[in-house]
This record gives C-alpha cells, structure tokens and sequence, in this order.
C-alpha cells in the first residue's frame, strides 16, 4: 500500500449518521476507486465531530478542508475537485455569520477554534471500531503507567491535585469519590458509570461511547485499580443502540488485547467491564436508582445515608461517575494535574462538555474550559442567533436546572456562578432561546417531563409536580388566577425541602427559576390572558394578532383583502388602529415576526397588505365616508376627556373616546398634529397627505384641537383636571440626547430630531458637502437619507457597535446603504474640532471593539487604546436617542424617574393622581409607533371604565364568525416583492419611495394566508 495523502473523516455521530453517512462514504468509495485513488485516500468514519446543524459533515486532511451538508450528489465533484485535481469545492465551505466570508479549513472556523478539546480529544478524528487508533493517540498509556509505576493511592491523590469534579450534574470532587470508596469496608468493590443520560436534548455521553469507547474503558479500568475493584459495569439506556455496540466491540477488542480481562499487562491486576442496558427511565439517572436498576430490580430511590460509596450494588462500596469523568481521567494521569488545573477555573479545572442545543446557528457538541462566559459559547462558537433574533434565555441542567437571562451572559460557565443564579450545571445540556420561546410554556414542558418519569415512590414528587403541573397548564389555557405564581413558589420550595431523591428536589427549579426572571411572562398570562411568545394557542386566535401590539385582528382583514372588500378590511383594521396607512408604511411589522407562514416559505407581507388596504380606501374617501356614514356618535356624554399631545397616542385615544360618545379636546404644543409622525418622519417614507387623511378622518368624529398650547406652562394640569373629567397625557419624546463630548455646542452640530422638523416645516438648514450621523436608529438613518435629499455630497453614519446590532429597521438600512450612505461600524466620536469661529471642521472618533455583554444582551462597544482618527465633516448630525420633553412643564405631583418617564399602574394606565392617565413616549420611552397606538386605545378603554362606561365588556361579548374563503396555498410560494421607486428618481427628492403593490399582488399574497385562527 503506498503512501496515504489525503484522509476523509466522514462524521458518523448519531444525527449525521441518520442523515446519510453510511451512503456518503459508499459513494466516496466508489468515485474514488473510479479516479484510481484507492492506494492514496483513505476514508475513515468518525464519531461526531460537533457541528450538528450543518451535517453531514466531512474534514479533509492534512489541510483541514471542513465541508458542510454534503449530499451524496456532491461527492462527485469533491472527489475531482478537491481529491483529484486539489481544488476546494467552495459551495460547500463553512460561511461565517457575521460577514458571509468563507471559513476553508477547521482552524479557520470559529466553532471549532474557540474550544479546547480534553473529554472530545479523539472524537470525530479516529475510527473508534479501531483500538488501533486509540493506541496510536497515546490510548492505554495511561492505564501502563498507574499500573508499572503508581500504587492505587498514588492513583487517588493525583486525581484528587486536579481538582476534576464529577461531570454528571453536582460537581462532586471526583478523588474524594474515589478516596471514600477505596478506604470503605469491603473484599468486593465495583466500578459504575451512569451513561443514561436521561436529559432531553443531551448527548454528550453517547456521542463519547460512539466516538471513542476506549476512552471510556481505560478510565473505568484506572478507577477499578486505584480503589481495589475487578468488576466494572456500564448503564447505559437501549435508546443509544450504537453507543452499545461500539462499547461491546471496544471491551472485546481492549480483552484480546489483554487491555482488559486477567493479568493486564502481566501486572497481576484484573479488571473485567460489562454493559447493562437499561429502559431509558429518566429517574435512573439517581444514584442510587440507577444501581438499583443494575441489580435487576425496579429503578426507584432510597434514603441515602448510606451512601454507594459505602452500600452500592449488592451492598458493596461502588464508585459511580458519568462517562464524561471517566474520559477526564487517561489525561489527568498522562499529562498531570498541575496541566489539568491550569485550564479552568480555580474551583472548577479542566472543561465541560455541552450539548449546545436551540435557536443558535451553530448547535452540536462543544467543549471549552470551565468558566467560558455563556455569551462566547452562543455568539463566538454558536454563531449567535438564528435570524439575529434578541437571545433572551438559556436553560441549563435540563429538567433539573433553570434559566439564565440576557443581563447574564457574562456569567462564567462554572459550577459555583450557574448556582448562584439558581441553575446547575447538569450533565451539559444548553438550550439557548430567542424571543420566541414562552417561558411559562418551557416551565410546563419540562414539568411535563418529571411527572412522567417520576417513580412515584415520595409524595412531594409524586403529587407536588402533578398540582404544579395543573396550575401551569390553567395559566397557559387562559384559565389562570391571581395568586397562581405565589401558589407554585410555595409548593415549589416544599418540594424542594421534602422530595426524596435528587430528581423530585430539582423538578421545581425550572418553575422558581422561569418565575424569578420572567415573572411578567406569567402575569401576562394570569392578568392579560396573553402570551407574549404567541406560543399558548389558547389565549390567542392568531400569532399575528396576538404579536400585534395593537390586537389587530390580522387574518379577519386579510379575508376580506382576499374578497376583494378593501373598506370592510380597513374597518377591521379600525377597530384597533385608527391610523392604518401609517402603520402600512412605517410599522416594524411585530406581525410579520410571529406569522406561521414562516414554516413554509416565508412571512406574510401583512404591513404590505395593509398598506393597499388603507391607500385603496384613502383615495376613495368622501364618497364613503363624508356621504354615506354618520362619523360623530349619536350619543354624546356628560364627561368631558382632555388629551395633551397629538402624537399617534392621543389621536388613538380621541378617536376611540370620541366613537364612544365621549366630547374630547386634544391640546397640542406645535401648530400642526400628529407629533413625531409629522414632525419627524420624512416625506419619502411618510406622505404629509396621507398622514393628513388619518388626522381629518379622526377629527371628524367630533374631536376638538387647540394648537399651540404647551400644557404645564401655558395652560396648568391643574387647571385642566379641574375642567375635564378625565385627562390623558400623550406626550412624545420629543428631546434628543447629546453626545456628552467636548464641542458638541459648536455651530454645525445638529441634534436628529431639530434637524428633522426644519426640514418637515420647510425651514432651510445649511449641511455643506460633508455630513457624519452618529447614530444606528431609525432617527439616524432618516437624517442619513434626509441630508442626502438636502444636497449634502457624503453622508456617512458612525455607529459604535456592528452593523447588525443597529436598531433601525433592516429595509432602511439596506436602502440608505443603496443610496450610497456609508455606515461605519465600531466608530464612536471622542471630539467635535472647531475652526476659530467655532464651527464644525472635523470629528475625532475612535475605533471601538466588543467586549463584554450589556443588560441588553449585545456586547458593549469599548475602545482600542491609540485608535484615534480624524473625520473631515461640515455638519454633525446627532441621533443617539430620544427622551420625553417636559422641561419648563408643571406636572404637578405626577411621579416620574430621573429618566422623565412618568410612572402609571400597569393595568390602568393611571398615574399617582387621580383622573390622569398617560401612555406612549412619556410612559414607555421613544418606541415604535404600533406601541404608541396600543397605548392610546389601552387608556381609552380605561378612561371610559373611569367614568363608569362599559365598552370593556361589550368588546368581550362581540363573536367573530370565522371561516376560509378560497383555497389556503399551502405549497411554498415566493412572498409578494416590495416594489420601490429606482435610485435615480429619488435621491434628489422627497417623493415616497415604497410604493404601493398592484392588486393582482395583493391578492396573490392575501391568498398566502394560512389562516391559523380558523381552529
């Protein structure tokens, strides 16, 4: 045979293995023996190499080539490419999620270069059916080396320098184990490994078993000498068929190499291993439940003292660790304790081995050192989240750990700080979750989980788990109670305190732990009979409306766009927004988000829908509104509502309060209404008509403006609570934020918003050729594009964190970037220069890098020493946030935070005074205009409670009837494209730039539909 050049490793772990590794490397064969390649490739199937999400998977060396998804049609060309001519086939390179660049070789590959492999040394790089392999890597030197040259003490005190802790959940340390055990009484001792592993979504053991068995032989058999046993005993679940048979082949194969068996290595020791199987019961992973099950009997508990070191099998002393342990131990003894302590922590040395599982791009097996932060696993070797979405938790320890929040992804991975935030460590499954997971409904799942597997042998565990069970799954129907949450902590920590084994003393702690960081989650449900995941099906008839901040019944209006009844959809729409040809053009789309088309294909275009909905009845307008239907309700009431402020909250409010019957009045600062809508959006996104239309079609329902009135200094609260008999308070955040760094009181330095309203109110403003905006939110990508259309000659904006984290919505991004505005990422200003007139001449910036993670869950921007720079500039644009505007406004004893954020009950929207509500900006800070009008309608409906309406209960007592019309498209079908104004007929002008789809569009996407909320 000649020399081998090239080595294919093929992954076989479990779910490449499902996916086609077995065809994979026949077809491999095959076309290698085509090109003559048999004497110099040589194809080896490994265990699995980790990056399970993208397999199968296969590593060509020396070079390291890594390619993902690799189909049997591919092999082809990767044999005459990369095999036969040296070329590597680029299609099916790793791509890195951050710029798309390609990543060739394993090195190169973040997931792969950021960990340290100990436990997973071997896996997915030899053949584990070859003993040989495991030889050649310096396997079963260290079981040559305890037994020539080390007594059983010598064995114990070794493990015990290094500080290894036992892998399987607690963290107990590993030679103390071994120190008890050995000094406990008894001629007969055994060696057990618990390879149940009975957590849902955990692997990690397995995947050792399949891709490196010996690993696992060799430290059992460094075990059995260090405490006297000759009997060592595999438990492993039927479930992992081969896992058991790798194990079975690697014992018979370690026996005829007399690795195993009677006088190994002719030192007089004998150690012989077997496998139990076991049924896969999840309470099996006890201790003592475990033994119990090796025995033959059934897998139950018991009361420990004593514990198996002292009464194990049969009553003899018993070590008993998880496979991960044991694979810790051959490097331990080759290599040292000191090597091994100084990876790690001091209190947790060595590594750890997860299942990294969830919504990260990158999920598999990892292995890195203890005390790794969390958000380096999921954003530098996960490759963060699918679709970039808000991380929001992580569950750790499986059914028997708890959650870590976004404010704690610098939590370092160890045993010490996962407890301190009320989770474990576990075996090693890591579940990470975006916004999309309902923690209510993952508390009830993993509950769902111990009462199944439960032995039923305590009450606490048997009958505490049931209660809390049917108290989660009340809340998720909708059925929940106030005192609900304080009746499962209860119960929880009971159970806690009196379960009898470890799996009923932990079943609670996913609940607590759920209830501790997302006890608005759970209120949510109880008091609002809402799931804001949109994942309890029952408290909503759609994801879409329930993801509406608004409760716009969605598929209802998409219905009659399917008919082709376009005024009859907007009346819809109006049931809950009265602005929906704004919202058409400018909402984020939370709607979009949540839609279960995404299953097949892609989201609905539902803003789009709108979109056509609303301009179809706009320009149709007098001849039905103002001659066919009466606007102004018929019943007039006796209570009198003031509203301050015309932003989109208070033009929500009136317009409900004034259908109701109510007399409203609107107060309003500026001379023109609708507040930051007319003020601060521009005309390209928003027309002045169109938003006009939505303001005269409100007013017409008989809502009065007084314009030009700044209430708290030209008119008091005071006097205004004393003349109405209710108010509302709609301010907007109407005051930008500064910079906070030196000449920032130049001449040429603007604020977004001042910048914004000269432009809306056709007030001139000087930029000259150079403009800089600092700033990634959508104000700041409005000045971009606006100072482009005011002749500026280069604009570019300066954002201190990656182009991926910036606020603003992605389309304005992506089009402010085709307009040819520059967007500098990691950038932040360090001083505005000045000429001697002091006017702008340049900014002095400084390059920035990510470090640690903020409350926010991103990684906080920080500078690089000596990085410092100089932007030539004419105007500075700032555009860095947006805060409530009461300067010089008497609130009178209205509570506020130091923020000017006005405090309101959370169920009513009333503030500390009596009969003064308020909601929007002022309440919620500078937020998306959806939440604004959300705002608006929630205090409406509480005004009208206040003055002794019932509009609440009428709303609740409405039926929908709901049925599909047409026929639902379930085959993939391409989203409708939004259509926009070309580049050369834009930049220089204000014109609108979405435009409006055809009707042939419009029905083609309505029918995309799938109508989830016909049950």
């Amino acid at each position: 045979m000649g020399l081998i050049r090239n080595h294919v490793l093929v992954c076989g772990g479990g779910g490449c293995h499902s996916s086609g590794t077995l065809d994979l490397v026949a077809r491999l064969n095959e076309e290698i023996a085509k090109k003559g390649l048999e004497d110099e490739v040589k194809v080896v199937t490994t265990g699995c190499m980790g990056l399970c999400s993208l397999g199968p998977v296969m590593i060509i060396h020396p070079e390291g080539v890594f390619y993902k998804e690799v189909s049997v049609e591919d092999i082809p060309e990767i044999v005459d490419q990369h095999l036969y001519k040296g070329i590597i086939v680029e299609r099916l390179l790793y791509e890195d999620p951050a710029d798309g660049r390609k990543l060739p070789t394993v090195k190169d590959i973040p997931f792969f270069a950021k960990q340290k492999k100990i436990v997973l040394r071997n896996v997915g790089l030899i053949d584990p059916h070859k003993i040989e392999e495991y030889i050649a890597f310096d396997g079963y030197f260290a079981l040559a080396k305890v037994l020539s040259s080390m007594k059983p003490e010598d064995v114990i005190q070794e493990i015990m320098k290094s500080g290894l802790r036992g892998r399987g959940g607690a963290g107990f340390p590993t030679g103390l184990k071994w120190k008890f055990t050995a000094q406990a009484k008894g001629d007969v001792k055994y060696v057990a490994c618990n390879a149940d592993e009975g957590d849902p979504g955990a692997y990690m053991d397995r995947s050792i078993i399949e891709g490196d068995p010996h690993t696992l032989i060799e430290g059992m058999a460094i075990a059995g000498y260090a405490i006297g046993s000759n009997q060592g005993y595999v438990y492993i679940r039927a479930e992992y068929p081969m896992a058991v048979e790798n194990l079975a082949r690697a014992i018979e194969q370690a026996k005829s190499y007399g690795l195993l068996g009677e006088d190994i290595m002719g030192s007089g020791f004998d150690f012989n291993l077997d496998i139990r199987v076991g049924a896969g019961a999840f309470v099996c992973g006890e201790e003592t439940a475990l033994l119990a099950s090796i025995e033959g009997r059934r897998g139950e508990p018991r009361p420990k003292p004593p514990f198996p070191a002292n009464q194990g099998l049969w009553g003899k002393p018993t070590l008993l660790s998880n496979v991960e342990t044991y694979a810790n131990v051959a490097p331990i003894i080759l290599k040292g304790a000191d090597w091994f302590k100084s990876i790690g922590t001091e209190k947790s040395p060595g590594t750890k081995v997860f299942a990294l599982a969830g919504n990260v791009r990158n999920t598999g097996l990892v292995e890195v050192p203890m005390g790794t932060p969390l958000g380096d696993i999921i954003h530098d070797i996960g490759g963060g989240m699918v679709d970039d979405k808000p991380f929001k938790a992580a569950q750790t320890g499986g059914p028997s750990g708890g959650c870590i929040p976004k404010n704690e992804l610098n939590v370092p991975v160890d045993f010490e700080s996962l407890i301190e935030l009320g989770t474990i460590m576990g075996s090693g499954g890591l579940i990470i979750m975006d916004e999309d997971t309902c923690m209510v409904d993952l508390a009830k799942y993993f509950l769902d989980f111990v009462q199944e597997e439960s032995c039923g042998k305590c009450t606490p565990c048997r009958i505490g788990t049931k209660r809390m069970k049917e108290i989660l799954e009340r809340i998720t129907r909708g059925e929940g109670q106030e005192g609900d949450i304080e009746t499962l902590e209860k119960l929880g920590r009971e159970i806690i305190d009196t379960a009898l084994c470890g799996l009923g003393q932990t079943a609670p702690k996913p609940v607590l732990s759920t209830i501790h960081y997302f006890r608005h989650e759970y209120e949510a449900h109880i008091r609002d009979k809402k799931c804001p995941s949109s994942l309890c099906a029952s408290l909503f008839t759609s994801p879409c409306a329930n993801a509406c901040p608004a409760g716009v019944d969605v598929p209802k209006y998409i219905e009659y766009i399917q008919r082709g009844l376009y005024f009859k959809a907007v009346e819809v729409i109006k049931e809950k927004n009265p602005l929906p040809a704004i919202c058409g053009r400018i909402c984020h789309g939370p709607c979009e988000d949540k839609c279960r088309r995404a299953q097949v294909d892609e989201p609905m275009a539902i803003r789009y829908l709108k979109r056509y909905a609303s301009d179809y009845e706009q320009k149709n307008w007098e001849s039905i509104y103002f001659n066919n239907l009466p606007l102004q309700s018929e019943k007039v009431k006796d209570k009198k509502v003031a509203i301050v402020g015309a932003g989109p909250a208070g033009l929500t409010a009136a317009y409900y309060l004034a259908r109701w019957g109510y007399p409203v009045t609107i107060f309003e600062q500026y001379e023109v209404l609708g507040g930051m809508l007319a003020l601060t959006i521009p005309e390209y996104r928003l027309p002045m008509d169109v938003l006009q239309k939505e303001i005269d079609h409100i007013l017409a329902h008989g809502v009065d403006v007084v314009t030009g009135v700044r209430v708290g200094k030209d008119i008091q609260l005071k006097e205004l609570r004393e003349q109405y008999d209710a108010v509302f308070l709609a301010l907007g955040a109407h005051r930008s934020l500064n910079l906070g760094i030196p000449g920032e009181d130049a001449k040429g330095v603007i604020d977004a918003l001042t910048f914004l309203k000269a432009v809306r109110l056709n007030q001139p403003h000087s930029l000259g050729k150079r403009v800089a905006v600092i700033g990634g939110g959508n104000s700041g990508i409005d000045a971009a594009r606006v100072a482009l259309r005011q002749g500026a000659e280069e604009v570019s904006i300066l954002y201190r964190r990656k182009k991926y984290d910036m606020p603003a919505q992605r389309q304005e991004i992506e089009e402010a970037t085709n307009e040819g505005i520059a967007i500098h990422e990691l950038v932040t200003p360090v001083r505005v220069l000045t000429d001697d007139q002091n006017r702008v001449k340049g900014l002095e910036c400084v390059r920035m890098e990510m470090g640690e993670f903020d409350s926010s869950g991103r990684r906080r921007p920080k500078p690089i020493p000596n990085s410092n720079f100089i932007v030539d500039v004419d105007t500075v644009i700032v555009a860095i946030g947006m805060a409530c505007d009461v300067e010089g406004m008497d609130m009178g004893p209205i509570k506020r935070d130091y923020k000017d954020i006005l405090q309101v009950d959370v169920k009513t929207m009333m503030s500390n005074l009596d009969g003064v509500f308020a909601g929007g900006d002022c309440v919620n800070g500078a937020d998306y205009v959806i939440n604004a009008i959300a705002d608006g309608r929630k205090v409406a409906l509480s005004i009208d409670s206040y003055l002794g309406g019932n509009q609440r209960e009428l709303e609740k007592e409405r039926e929908i009837e709901r049925k599909i019309f047409g026929e639902i498209i379930e085959k993939p079908t391409a989203r409708v494209k939004t259509r926009l104004l070309p580049l050369d007929k834009r930049i220089k002008n204000f014109n609108e730039v979405e435009l409006c789809m055809s009707e042939d569009e419009c029905k083609k996407e309505a029918y995309r539909c799938l109508r989830c909320d016909v049950k």
